[in-house]
């Protein structure tokens, strides 16, 4: 019924993850990054913020609380506007390049490394008027819609929750000096915004494990769509089984043709046969036309059999050459007398003239 009704019951395969992933549908959550950033931004405001405003202290000191000056000597200023920006640099390039660092580790950690020319190219779709209407009131539409109201809910609740928490130092600050209060205040607006922050961050981590868990279920895969991709990976297996057929069916003609032209069947004597071949004409030593275990050494026995090929039982001579002599491949040296008196036997048994046979010695 599933695969009738074309329901995705299979997880999706490696190969349809990786094609997704070239098409850059992969799980992505747009507040993670923001909120990443965020959070690292109020933390090093909170936590760090003191060592720039220790930084810049000094050069505000001396030109807001110290005499007026008025240079007309443009070293002068040319040398205040660069101990300006140098202290500008010293405390902003730091912190730009931490922020920077994390939004981009933030977006490779969700998507990998993607380069997508496709996305490039202009789509006509994104201009249809009707296609944006409908996208302007789908259902995907209305559930962003509905995740930003939550977020902006989220951010009165927790910074109401943080300055209610505050709610009696406000009362004590009547008593403050100016300086107190400004400190005051800046450690609990950064406090709040840091609570904030981490509130979004929760909250995009959620909704990055919804788009993860929504990605994989859109990829699932149904039993067509599973035939399908085995077809286009190792090919259709109706085409495979017939390849695999004819392959046997071919090494099954060459083993017909070079037993019914082989000299003897060398065997083990049921488990193994080989079939030796020797025309001192064209060859300068016998050869292995064939061999076979089991099953095939029975095919080998019969077709001598049909094709009055003899059959010689030499336990130990089978089992050397079956380990050590490829088809088409000379007797090694050290079996070579062994084969040459299993030749010289078939030949007598069959009443002909022994064919000479070179001396070959090992080594």
């Amino acid at each position: 019924m599933a695969e009738q009704f074309g329901e995705k019951v299979h997880e999706a395969t490696e190969h349809r993850l990786h094609e997704a992933q070239k098409e850059g549908q992969v799980p992505k959550s747009s507040d993670l990054s923001s909120a990443i950033v965020l959070v690292i931004a109020t933390g090093l405001l909170l936590f760090a913020g003191e060592s720039g405003i220790q930084a810049v202290a000094p050069y505000l000191t001396e030109h807001l609380g110290g005499e007026a000056w008025v240079a007309t000597n443009s070293e002068q200023v040319l040398n205040h506007w660069v101990r300006l920006v140098w202290i500008v640099l010293w405390v902003t390039v730091p912190v730009s390049l931490i922020l920077a660092v994390s939004s981009i580790a933030s977006q490779i950690s969700q998507t990998g490394f993607l380069f997508l020319p496709k996305k490039l190219s202009p789509d006509w779709n994104r201009v249809d008027p009707i296609a944006g209407f409908g996208r302007l009131f789908s259902l995907q539409s209305a559930a962003r819609v509905s995740f930003g109201l939550f977020k902006i809910l989220l951010v009165i609740i927790v910074a109401g929750a943080s300055l209610w928490g505050e709610s009696e130092e406000f009362l004590d600050m009547i008593g403050w000096t100016v300086p107190e209060i400004g400190v005051y205040t800046v450690q609990t607006v950064l406090g709040t915004s840091f609570k904030v922050a981490i509130a979004l961050l929760i909250l995009a981590l959620a909704d990055y494990g919804f788009q993860f868990w929504k990605t994989h279920q859109d990829l699932r895969m149904t039993e067509q769509e599973v035939r399908e991709e085995l077809k286009h990976l190792i090919g259709d297996p109706q085409i495979i089984r017939r390849r695999r057929q004819v392959q046997q069916q071919m090494a099954r003609s060459r083993i017909t043709n070079n037993v019914r032209h082989a000299d003897a069947i060398i065997t083990n004597p049921t488990e193994l046969a080989i079939a030796i071949k020797y025309d001192p004409a064209k060859m300068p030593a016998p050869i292995v036309v064939a061999k076979g275990a089991g099953t095939m050494a029975q095919r080998i026995r019969r077709l001598a059999l049909e094709h009055h090929i003899p059959i010689v039982e030499r336990k130990e001579l089978a089992q050397a050459l079956y380990r050590d002599v490829d088809i088409n491949q000379e007797v090694p040296v050290d079996q070579y007398n062994a084969v040459a008196e299993v030749l010289r036997y078939v030949y007598q048994l069959q009443g002909k003239s022994l064919p000479k046979m070179p001396q070959r010695k090992a080594g």
